[in-house]
């Protein structure tokens, strides 16, 4: 364990780690796990890296802006190093990349961009690159910047080196995206380690550099089209439609000796069984490094050593085929599980629960409430607990609207001396006649709660009190409120 100043310093270092189960023919394979860098990706390495030189350099300036084009893993790893160094980030991104991404950067303050997929990965490219021209923002141009490649020639190759310090190693498998890793690695195993073998990994319906072809590049080395080899493939995060010029220089340099096409379900299956069988969590690219490891495995000679990348988790890639068959729902499986026993079953009535006592409405609850419902500084009113799945679908909606509201969150620190939320509900409840919550007031007239509230949005009846309030809302706005609500409450 060791101590940092800043979240920055626990880049790098990531564990290897022994395959016991999957390797074959007595080959020793072990995994080095990226997902151990703060963000979950060797694309850590990459925006530490290429961050720190622009600063060095000159090349980037205090506050000024940073744009990336990213299939996801280095727009989080740069989110995470904008944050804390307090540069503001813009990602541009193909619309086709998992969701999970863009949400995890907008967490992270960044700004994402997305661009039609019908243009690929150089559509976003170029759009980045239009955006930094236009806006004199510092592009990382992570496919070609050296930077990229010397940080890993700095640590993950060092990282290497140090954990198989007089042991063998055979072989060192990887797939390619940026070719920074590529790059970096290989040139320093060959100098350092030239009995090592480095195995590069492409999809099977898009091996690219495996086809011998050039890249098309224009007079000044950008791109100038995609790679004719190139197909859509399930590997987010490896090999775009273009030969990123890093991994070009390894292949240009002699530093690549096989090249390993792996079928895309191989890789969702040994994903799936690194998680099942190993009980390491990885996304598709790592299940492809790991397909390509495991073909090593059954042609090396006995005894070998082979070290294959794990370049992210498997967080990132919940709707993409990787989870297609991980159901929701309990399987059969888990339902004759929950009958084995006679209790908390959903194919079973329970016992009905015991009511409370009402509790006496008092006169300060009573007023309370008087003041907040009618008060026309404030006519859009909720009641309100801070931890209930509907009271957030409302706030959802009213957010998407912009309709400003006063929340009363009857379970917030606020309200707890002497049961002040308890007695404020109710009054609530006595006036009312109502047990749930959340309850919805506008100009002092009673709406209802989460459903009610929205069935008087869907029928025009909310808007048209919203407006005899003099309530100013995105009147523009459409949405099915009900959409809003969580998978497991939607209506069925």
């Amino acid at each position: 364990m060791a101590k940092y100043d800043s979240i920055l310093g626990a880049v790098g270092n990531t564990p290897v780690v022994r395959v016991n189960k999957l390797a074959p023919n007595g080959a020793k394979l072990y995994v080095k796990v990226e997902s151990f860098n703060p963000m979950g990706s060797v694309k850590d390495r990459l925006a530490l890296g290429v961050i720190e030189d622009a600063e060095r350099t000159g090349k980037l300036s205090p506050g000024q802006t940073v744009i990336e084009a990213t299939s996801g893993n280095t727009g989080i790893g740069l989110a995470m190093v904008c944050a804390q160094k307090g540069y503001p980030l813009v990602v541009t991104m193909a619309e086709n990349f998992s969701v999970e991404r863009r949400k995890m950067m907008r967490f992270l303050g960044a700004k994402v961009v997305l661009t039609p997929a019908s243009e690929k990965g150089t559509g976003m490219l170029l759009k980045a690159q239009e955006l930094a021209e236009t806006h004199g923002w510092f592009l990382c141009r992570q496919f070609e910047n050296e930077a990229n490649a010397n940080v890993h020639s700095e640590t993950t190759a060092q990282e290497i080196l140090r954990d198989f310090k007089d042991e063998r190693l055979d072989y060192w498998v990887t797939g390619f995206g940026t070719g920074g890793t590529l790059k970096g690695v290989s040139r320093v195993l060959k100098k350092e380690r030239p009995e090592t073998k480095i195995v590069v990994c492409e999809p099977d319906n898009s091996a690219i550099m495996g086809s011998g072809i050039p890249q098309a590049r224009n007079d000044d080395g950008s791109i100038a089209e995609s790679h004719p080899s190139f197909r859509a493939h399930l590997m987010q995060g490896w090999t775009p439609d273009f030969i990123p010029k890093l991994a070009e220089d390894a292949q240009g340099a002699d530093l690549l000796d096989i090249f390993m096409p792996i079928k895309g379900n191989d890789a969702l299956r040994c994903s799936l069984n690194l998680a099942q069988k190993e009980g390491i969590f990885v996304g598709i690219s790592a299940g492809a490094t790991l397909a390509g490891a495991i073909e090593i495995c059954k042609t090396a000679p006995k005894g070998s050593t082979v070290l294959a990348m794990l370049p992210d988790t498997g967080e990132r890639y919940m709707t993409t085929p990787l989870f297609y068959d991980i159901s929701e729902d309990m399987t059969a499986d888990e339902i004759e599980i929950s009958k084995s026993t006679p209790s908390f079953r959903f194919d079973a009535p329970q016992p009905a629960p015991k009511e409370a006592e009402p509790k006496p409405v008092t006169p300060a609850a009573e007023a309370f409430l008087n003041e907040v419902i009618n008060d026309p500084e404030q006519p859009v009113v909720m009641f309100a607990f801070e931890w209930c799945e509907f009271c957030w679908s409302v706030r959802k909606m009213f957010a998407e609207c912009g309709i400003p509201y006063r929340s009363i969150d009857l379970d917030s620190v606020d309200y707890q001396e002497n049961d002040w939320g308890g007695q404020i509900r109710a009054a609530l409840n006595a006036r009312f006649d109502v047990k749930t919550i959340p309850q919805i007031f506008v100009g002092g007239e009673y709406i209802g709660g989460a459903t009610e509230t929205f069935d008087a949005f869907n029928e025009g009846e909310l808007q048209t009190l919203l407006g005899q309030n003099g309530v100013a809302y995105n009147q523009a706005v459409k949405v099915d409120p009900y959409s809003l609500l969580p998978s497991w409450l939607h209506p069925r």
